[in-house]
């Protein structure tokens, strides 16, 4: 996880960040607005920056993550994976794969299947992603 908008965070400090994502090509990444903390030393750092520049450096921040995110997904499509199926609707099965974790990572859509219960181990072939994402189809 990252934090943008930290006292005293330059703008150079921010774009030298941005070229770490660039770099680093990380899967998954979490990134939080700077925020004062009850109790925190960082609250008494000089220099805060505004409400308005730490929204614009996170939607930069995550604008960027989500392109490197959907092109590192992209990797997937047409390998064959098993998955841990979770919900079940009358629209589509939601289920992760084993490097997903529940509520935080992202999540492996399938369509409705008759035979499939919650709790299965499943393999599906992924056909394409989204940013956060992946569809697959049954083998």
């Amino acid at each position: 996880d990252f934090i943008v908008g930290f006292p005293g965070e330059t703008t150079a400090e921010f774009a030298e960040l941005l070229e770490f994502l660039e770099q680093a090509q990380l899967d998954r990444v979490g990134c939080f607005q700077y925020s004062p903390v009850k109790g925190a030393k960082a609250n008494e750092l000089a220099n805060p920056l505004p409400d308005h520049i730490k929204q614009t450096r996170f939607h930069e921040f995550m604008t960027t993550q989500a392109r490197i995110s959907h092109k590192r997904l992209a990797r997937h499509i047409g390998t064959t994976q098993t998955v841990l199926i979770d919900t079940i609707t009358d629209e589509h099965i939601i289920a992760r794969s084993k490097s997903d974790a529940p509520e935080i990572d992202g999540l492996v859509y399938l369509p409705s299947h008759p035979k499939i219960e919650v709790g299965s181990l499943v393999d599906v072939t992924i056909t394409h992603n989204d940013e956060y994402d992946l569809f697959a189809t049954y083998p």
